[in-house]
Parts: structure tokens; C-alpha cells; sequence
């Protein structure tokens, strides 16, 4: 049976199958949640698993040449096993086969998926942190030898500046890795200067877009400090400033406003803080534009799909939203946070 060292470690049921609907492989989750083996739905039509309606099939047959469908409370079951329910997605890969994504009723009764995005994405990259772990270490290990030599010389500052970054970005994602792998309570937010954010994010562009890419500054001055988790917006601005360089940007903007009277999640709020993050690049693919921030879906074939997912997740985490707007050649991803007012207590989302 074929192996995904990602999907394996998700805790949501999952299936792929080869671009005749024949089922390749499950991961854990799904061999549970069916009580079957996972040797006993190898090469069963995906089709098959549904006992109610023939959506999965009709689907398959690519009669309306989508690449993705929802599936409403399903029911599925192998033969003579009692019937499971769940809302889901069956999407189709990159290369041309199935994916089933399921989320029991029971584990996700709420009818918005959004809702189950923090934890489908989030043991998906508890997955993933283990690999992680011993390449961390050789770059910890690398960057202290170069600290180490570049002393002894007495290079340049800009070559120690990069040093530091690079040491600085290895504690970072050491850090997520511990969060991930032995969760805690996260920690309280803290006044931060959104703008040393994107700062450090344009230092991280730099260095991997070199001079083919043009980075910009486009600063409102007068912006206050915000209540937040600086590592986490890091990541979230790294990753979309990421894409736009996958996209093939040559120019970059990052812009910051004040927002009076924004509407964020039903709330009406005084003032928010809006950062965009403008590029030239390709734009968003139509196809992946209605689900362009749940996990696994990528327009890149070498891509994890983890990226945007983890920006909403972190835009969530500070009571906002991300939102988008693309077409080739100019997209604008827009990370909107409420500013609290004076007297006003912070409500966090947790992970």
C-alpha cells in the first residue's frame, strides 16, 4: 500500500485512490473510523464506500469538470459494516488521482468546515515536525561555525547580520516544533511593532530572493503597537511573502494601514490594522480559488499546501481574518487585525 508520511500522521480520516476511483491507500485515521483494515480497502472502488446517494461516483465520472467536491454529511461504510457519517471533500491530486478527506459528524458537528481546519492542519504538521528535527540541528550547527569563523575574521556586518537572522530563524522553528510535538497553553499576546514584523520578514526575502526581486516599503508611521504573537505573524507574512516569490514576483510591496470601522467576524470594531502583501506574480490559479486556504491544496506540484492554511490559522489566532483578491499580475493578500480599544479585553482563539 502505498505511503504518505503526512497523511499518515493526521488524526482526520483519509483516502487516495488512482484516477479510476481504486483506493491506493487509507491512513490510520480512516482504518479506524471505518473499523476495517487498511488491506481490506485496498483497491475498492472510492465510489463504492457510499451508501447513501451517488455523489462520490457522479463526481468521479467528471461529468462537471470540477476538481473538487463537497460532500454534505456522507455515509459510508464497507459491506455488512454499520454506516459512518461525516462532512468532507473528495478532491482530485496532481497527478491525477483521488483525494477523500472526511471529518466525522461527531468529531466536527458544526456545518461551517472552516471549523475544522485548525485541527486537520495542525496534525498535519505534528507529522511533519519529527523529519524536521535532525536538519534543524545541522543548520543550528552550521550557523554557529560560520558565527564562530566569521568572528575570527571580523567579517562584515551585513555577514553577521545574515548569521544572526539565520540563527534566529532556526530558534523560531525549533520553538514550533516543541509547540507541536509537546502542545502547551499558547503563550499570552504582548505589545509588538507590527512594522519590525515585516521588517524581519523583507530580511528573510532578501535572502532567498537575492536581487531578481524588488521588495517595498509602503509604512503608515502612525500605527500603534498591537497586542500579539510575534513569531507566529512572522510566519504568516513569511509565508505569503513565500508564495508571491513562487508565483514568480518581481516586485513586492508589504503596506500597513489603520482601518476605522472594520467589520471582523460580525464584530464591528474602532480600529483595525490592515497589512497587505502586493506582487506581480502569476495570481491565484481559478481553480483553486474557492479553496485556496484549506490544507493540502497547492497549485505547485512540489508544494505542501500548508502555507496559507497556516496564515489564516495564525490570522484567526489575533481575532482577524485573511482575505485575497488576484488576477495575473497584481494579487493583494490582506491580514486584517482588530486593534483593541482602550478598556477593552483581548479575547484569544487559541490553536
Amino acid at each position: 500500500m502505498s505511503s504518505h508520511p503526512s497523511l499518515d500522521a493526521l488524526n482526520t480520516p483519509v483516502a487516495w485512490a488512482d484516477p479510476r476511483g481504486a483506493i491506493l491507500g487509507v491512513n490510520p485515521a480512516f482504518s479506524r473510523w471505518l473499523g476495517v483494515s487498511a488491506r481490506r480497502l485496498l483497491g475498492q472502488p472510492l465510489a463504492a464506500l457510499e451508501i447513501e446517494g451517488d455523489a462520490m461516483a457522479r463526481f468521479l465520472d467528471n461529468t462537471d469538470g470540477r476538481d473538487m467536491l463537497r460532500l454534505h454529511r456522507m455515509a459510508v461504510a464497507m459491506p455488512g459494516e454499520a454506516p459512518r457519517f461525516a462532512e468532507g471533500w473528495l478532491s482530485r491530486t496532481d497527478g491525477g488521482g483521488w483525494l477523500l478527506e472526511a471529518h466525522p459528524v461527531d468529531e466536527f458537528p458544526s456545518p461551517d468546515p472552516a471549523q475544522a481546519l485548525p485541527s486537520a492542519f495542525g496534525a498535519a504538521l505534528k507529522g511533519l515536525a519529527h523529519e524536521l528535527r535532525n536538519p534543524l540541528a545541522g543548520l543550528k550547527g552550521a550557523a554557529q561555525l560560520l558565527a564562530r569563523r566569521a568572528g575570527h575574521r571580523g567579517d562584515n556586518d551585513d555577514e553577521r547580520e545574515l548569521i544572526a537572522l539565520i540563527e534566529s530563524e532556526i530558534g523560531r522553528l525549533n520553538g514550533l516544533l516543541d509547540q507541536l510535538l509537546s502542545p502547551s497553553p499558547p503563550r499570552p499576546h504582548a505589545p509588538l511593532n507590527i512594522h519590525a514584523v515585516l521588517e524581519r520578514v523583507l530580511r528573510l526575502a532578501e535572502a532567498e530572493g537575492g536581487w531578481s526581486v524588488r521588495l517595498q516599503r509602503d509604512y503608515d508611521p502612525s500605527l500603534p503597537e498591537l497586542p500579539g504573537d510575534a513569531d507566529r505573524l512572522t510566519q504568516a507574512v513569511w509565508n505569503l511573502v513565500r508564495n508571491a516569490l513562487q508565483a514568480g514576483a518581481a516586485s513586492i510591496v508589504l503596506r500597513t494601514r489603520v482601518e476605522h470601522g472594520s467589520r471582523i467576524h460580525d464584530h464591528l470594531h474602532a480600529m483595525a490594522l490592515r497589512v497587505e502583501i502586493v506582487d506581480d506574480g502569476r495570481g491565484v490559479p481559478d481553480e483553486l480559488a474557492e479553496h485556496l486556504f484549506l490544507p493540502l491544496v497547492s497549485g505547485r506540484a512540489e508544494g505542501s499546501g500548508l502555507g496559507l492554511a497556516l496564515a489564516q490559522q495564525v490570522a484567526r489566532e489575533h481575532r482577524g481574518t485573511l482575505s485575497y483578491r488576484s488576477r495575473p499580475g497584481h494579487t493583494v493578500f490582506t491580514l486584517l487585525l482588530p486593534q483593541p480599544q482602550d478598556g477593552e479585553e483581548e479575547s484569544r482563539h487559541v490553536h
